[in-house]
């Protein structure tokens, strides 16, 4: 009998539980998919391609990560479910091998006015710690170091019931870092007394011109109410006392008009209910009143660093928290490498990977105290990105929107590196994507489409990218296209002079920048192209008949808002319904008296099912029309008002150019939405459903009927698949055609080679950038191949 060696022996068989190598999908139908079915392998990197509203989002993001997230939500306890925000499983029929979801989009983040990148992140946690232990004078726990900790300090008597009863005197107290003047925020706020009241009118005749404080409402009825003032005397004529009640009151109890209500002088009833909140969550309104009565300066107690002189006189080798926070987090990694302290030796170890962190994705140029509110998009997306750069989980599904977004091309080479290293790891990577560069490197490619909206919603192409080129697709016919540069360029009719701009890390820089052409600022993340042009460009307002800025910042509006209410769209449509039978305007929209009774016009109602996920049915009295059904028997152009709302810009636009319901007004700003390619759009989609840049081109659409001379704008390629890339650059030459300056921020090579002018920044970023590198026609640029830009730039068009 002979023994079996070790090479005859047969492989084991592969176990069952390594099967499952497959996320699949059947049946999906969010937003505007139409029953897609595919199969993604686990463990790849695979990227999502398609024109903008092809359905990549509602794939990835509403449908494969909503349902994890939900499944996840589920295996808490009740009592926990009950504190999450509750999530509707989405339209699909089978979702099988989920694994646990981590999106990282590219939502701002928090508002809050105390929030900085350090507190987003571990960096500021970690270095109190490190302050809390080896800086000198030692003042106190971490806490002592943080500037969202007041310092308390109490004392009393406490009764301890042991035996006998005694009374015992206790002391309390808590060492905080928070500056006591500006409350942790690093500015101060001055009220300017004439925007709130007109001191030569009484409160009766509307003194008050605070928003909100209109005689009747409930805030007047409180100060009309208490008794301590004459409510017909001019408030210029109060006494001394009078005017301390009115404006600095602290806040007391009492009765008015037989309600128990707290009266507080108007300064800090104003700075609680308006200016405690970030500027940019307040209603526009708000906003406006905010800009005009309030101006903000740096806090004269702590210098804007937010901390307290005690946790600013704690230092570690001569250097406090504050210049710490305030240090490019690329000096900060190359001061904490040189510490060298065995007893914080874990500690030192972790901040000095997360600090690295940031320098590897590209974000060494930003500060730890920097608002977090001020980062964009992108850039929010990558400090997102830090905390999973070193976690050690595997097997996770990360899902990424468009990651290259405000990135350099010398940048994206970067950030497909972290990609493909958190593949590497063993994970899942779900990339919805539209440059070039990082479909290159995907495992495997999805391709939607065809066309957008109810155009869009299928699986055009599923496979390699090499497959992808050869496969017919609009992406596919488009992933090699280069835009060539110009052969003649357009002169300058005029000069916009910038001096001496010192904005974050700009270096008193001295540019003019063209006007009558299409200028383009370019260089890496950080160089300072938003500085110059969003820090300097408003000044010059005036000189250059007005600057229009069309930037990223989200749009503010419920789920009720949607592209008709938001351009102004509605107002015509409604007045063209009214006029044509006869009733009035109001009856026409969903959120006045037109609306559905049942529903509220929401068109679904919200169930809350308290423990378990609430979901949103479609109404059944309306059918999700929004409107009341006596509404819908007024025609105009034989649609009732439910059918013109969902239509399409383009289809609305043939509608309203002709016939019975023709309507120049709303046809005119259909025209815009449809220039800057939101054809595809619906009227009434609510705009919590639009993705970051049609959101940004909505806006350019509203902002294109202004009166402006310059129109700058941030980053328009955002969210633009290469198809749509041309479209931008025929709408960018109309508005130049048309007699604009137009100046826009821009990596995509595609409109660096369309300029007439560029501007490049650097060589850097941080305090390596901030100076002009170069000025010159694009062609020059390529020739000279003098910065980072020149070489891509000519690689890009091959010469």
């Amino acid at each position: 009998m002979t023994r079996a060696t070790g090479t005859d022996s047969p492989s084991p068989a592969p176990h069952l539980a390594d099967s499952h190598d497959l996320i699949r999908v059947h049946g999906a139908r969010e937003n505007n998919l139409k029953d897609v079915s595919i199969e993604i392998p686990k463990r790849r990197l695979t990227v999502f391609t398609g024109v903008s509203g092809s359905g990549k989002s509602s794939l990835v993001f509403d449908t494969i990560a909503a349902e994890s997230q939900r499944l996840i939500n589920e295996t808490y306890s009740a009592f926990v479910q009950g504190f999450m925000p509750t999530l509707a499983r989405p339209e699909v029929d089978v979702l099988d091998g989920l694994t646990t979801v981590i999106a990282v989009d590219q939502q701002r983040m928090g508002g809050d006015p105390r929030s900085t990148v350090g507190t987003a992140t571990d960096a500021n946690a970690l270095l109190r710690i490190l302050f809390s232990r080896l800086g000198t004078p030692h003042i106190g726990s971490p806490g002592a170091f943080a500037f969202n900790v007041p310092s308390v300090r109490a004392s009393g008597a406490i009764t301890v019931e042991r035996g006998t009863k005694k009374a015992v005197k206790a002391t309390y107290s808590r060492t905080g870092g928070m500056c006591p003047r500006c409350e942790g925020r690093g500015s101060v706020s001055d009220l300017d007394l004439a925007q709130l009241y007109d001191a030569s009118k009484s409160l009766s005749e509307g003194a008050l011109t605070v928003p909100g404080y209109k005689p009747g409402g409930w805030n007047f009825r409180l100060y009309s109410g208490s008794g301590f003032f004459d409510v017909d005397k001019p408030i210029g004529k109060y006494t001394k006392r009078e005017l301390h009640d009115f404006l600095h009151r602290e806040p007391t109890r009492m009765k008015i008009e037989g309600i128990n209500m707290t009266y507080e002088g108007l300064i800090p009833r104003v700075q609680k209910s308006m200016l405690a909140k970030d500027r940019e969550a307040m209603q526009p309104h708000i906003r406006e009143f905010v800009d005009r009565a309030v101006t903000f300066t740096t806090c004269p107690e702590c210098d804007g660093t937010r901390l307290s002189e005690a946790a600013r006189s704690s230092k570690i080798e001569g250097i406090s928290i504050a210049d710490a926070c305030a240090m490019q987090i690329s000096d900060l990694a190359a001061w904490v490498r040189g510490l060298a302290e065995p007893s914080v030796a874990p500690l030192l170890t972790t901040l000095q990977h997360t600090l690295e962190s940031f320098v590897e994705i590209g974000l060494g140029y930003l500060a730890l105290d920097r608002p977090s509110g001020t980062l964009s998009g992108g850039e929010a997306q990558r400090v997102k990105m830090i905390r999973h750069l070193g976690s050690s989980l595997t097997d996770i599904t990360y899902v990424f929107d468009e990651p290259t977004i405000g990135l350099h091309p010398h940048d994206i080479q970067r950030m497909n590196d972290l990609l493909l290293r958190l593949r590497d790891k063993g994970n899942t990577v779900l990339v919805v994507e539209h440059k070039p560069e990082t479909i290159a490197i995907a495992d495997h490619v999805v391709d939607l489409g065809p066309g957008a909206g109810t155009a869009g919603g299928s699986v055009c192409f599923e496979g390699t990218v090499e497959g992808l080129r050869g496969g017919g697709t609009v992406t596919g016919r488009h992933l090699d296209d280069r835009a060539a540069l110009k052969e003649t360029v357009r002169k300058p009719t005029g000069r916009l002079p910038i001096r001496g701009a010192t904005t974050h890390n700009l270096r008193g820089v001295d540019v003019d920048l063209p006007l009558g052409v299409l200028c383009v600022v370019t260089g890496v993340a950080g160089s300072g192209k938003s500085s110059l042009v969003h820090g300097s460009l408003p000044g010059q307002s005036e000189a250059a008949g007005g600057v229009v800025s069309v930037d990223q910042s989200p749009i503010r509006g419920s789920r009720r808002s949607n592209p008709a209410t938001y351009t102004g769209l509605l107002d015509p449509i409604r007045k063209a319904f009214a006029k044509a039978n006869g009733v009035k305007p109001a009856l026409f929209s969903a959120n006045s008296e037109g609306a559905c009774a049942t529903c509220n016009g929401a068109g679904v109602i919200y169930t809350d099912l308290a423990m378990m996920a609430g979901v949103a049915t479609t109404c059944e009295e309306c059918e999700g029309k929004r409107f009341d059904a006596s509404v819908l028997e007024y025609h105009l152009g034989g649609r009732d008002i439910s059918e013109v709302l969902a239509m399409s810009v383009t289809e609305a636009e043939e509608f309203f150019g002709a016939d019975e319901a023709r309507t120049p007004a709303a046809h005119k700003i259909l025209e815009r939405l449809a220039d800057v390619g939101l054809g595809y759009l619906t009227l009434g989609q609510p705009l919590t459903t639009l993705s970051g840049g049609e959101r940004q081109r909505l806006k350019l659409a509203t902002h294109m009927a202004e009166k402006g001379g310059v129109y700058v704008l941030d980053e328009p390629t955002a969210g633009l698949h290469l198809a749509d890339v041309e479209q931008l650059l025929g709408l960018l030459d109309r508005l130049v055609d048309s007699g604009k300056s137009v100046i826009v921020v821009e990596h995509h090579q595609a409109v660096m080679a369309h300029a007439d002018w560029i501007v490049d920044l650097g060589p850097g970023a941080g305090h390596d950038g901030g100076r002009i590198v170069f000025e010159g026609t694009p062609a020059d640029l390529v020739a000279a191949r003098s910065t980072l830009t020149g070489e891509h730039l000519a690689a890009y068009v091959g010469s």
